[in-house]
C-alpha cells in the first residue's frame, strides 16, 4: 500500500510539473512536417525522460553546484529564441535529417535543464526507491507526448501561441538563473525582483524573436 501511494503521488506530480516540458517539445517540432513531428515528440520525450532518471538519482548534489542553474537558464533562453524563430513560419513539407536531429537536441537540452522541479519532487517522493523513480518517469512519457502533440496542433491553428510559449520559456530561464546558489547568496533577489526580471525576459524573448523574424 505504501508503494502504491508513493507511486500515485509521483504520477500526480509528473502530471502537474510536465507542462513546461510539453511546451518546449511542441515549439521544437513546430517547424517539422506532421509525420516527423510525431516521431520527434515521441523520441525527444523518451530520450529526455531517460536522461532525467540519471539526474534524479543525484538531484540533491547537482542542485548545490554554483553556476549550474545559470548555465541551464541561459541555455533555455537561447533555445526559446531559437525555436521561436524556427517555429514562426509555416511547417515544411519536407525536412532534412539535420533539422530533425536539431529539434531532438533542443528537446533534450531544454527538457533536462527545465526538469529541476520534477527531479526534486520525484527524488523526495521516491525516498531513494529506484523502482518508483523509473515508474514515475515512465508514466510521464504518454502525458508529455499527448500534451506536446496537442500544443503543436494548437500552434498551427493559433500562431500567437508560439510567441506566448517562447515567452513562458523566457520566464523559466530567468527563474533558473535567479535561483542559482551563487545568485541567491550574492544578490539575495527578492520575490518582486524575480517577478520583474522574469517579466522583462518574457518581453525580451518575444521582441527579439519578432525582430529577427522580420529581418528574415
Amino acid at each position: 500500500m505504501h508503494f502504491l501511494l508513493s507511486a500515485l503521488s509521483i504520477v500526480l506530480m509528473d502530471l502537474l510539473l510536465a507542462g513546461d516540458n510539453a511546451l518546449v517539445i511542441a515549439l521544437a517540432v513546430r517547424s517539422l512536417p506532421p509525420r516527423e513531428r510525431r516521431i520527434g515528440i515521441a523520441g525527444g520525450a523518451t530520450a529526455a525522460v531517460a536522461l532525467r532518471v540519471g539526474l534524479t538519482v543525484v538531484a540533491a548534489h547537482v542542485l548545490t553546484i554554483p553556476y549550474l542553474q545559470i548555465a541551464g537558464g541561459l541555455a533555455v533562453l537561447w533555445i526559446a529564441l531559437k525555436v521561436l524563430i524556427d517555429a514562426s513560419g509555416e511547417p515544411s513539407a519536407t525536412v532534412s535529417p539535420k533539422d530533425f536531429l536539431q529539434a531532438i537536441w533542443y528537446i533534450m537540452v531544454a527538457d533536462l535543464t527545465m526538469s529541476i522541479d520534477n527531479i526534486l519532487a520525484i527524488a523526495g517522493a521516491s525516498k531513494g526507491d529506484y523502482r518508483l523513480i523509473l515508474f514515475g518517469l515512465a508514466v510521464s512519457i504518454p502525458f508529455v507526448v499527448f500534451s506536446s502533440d496537442l500544443l503543436s496542433r494548437l500552434m498551427d491553428r493559433f500562431p500567437v501561441l508560439i510567441y506566448i510559449g517562447a515567452g513562458l520559456l523566457g520566464k523559466v530561464g530567468g527563474d533558473m538563473i535567479l535561483t542559482d546558489p551563487f545568485v541567491v547568496q550574492t544578490w539575495h533577489p527578492t520575490p518582486l525582483f524575480r517577478y520583474v526580471v522574469s517579466g522583462a525576459l518574457v518581453l525580451a524573448v518575444i521582441a527579439a524573436g519578432r525582430m529577427i523574424c522580420r529581418k528574415r
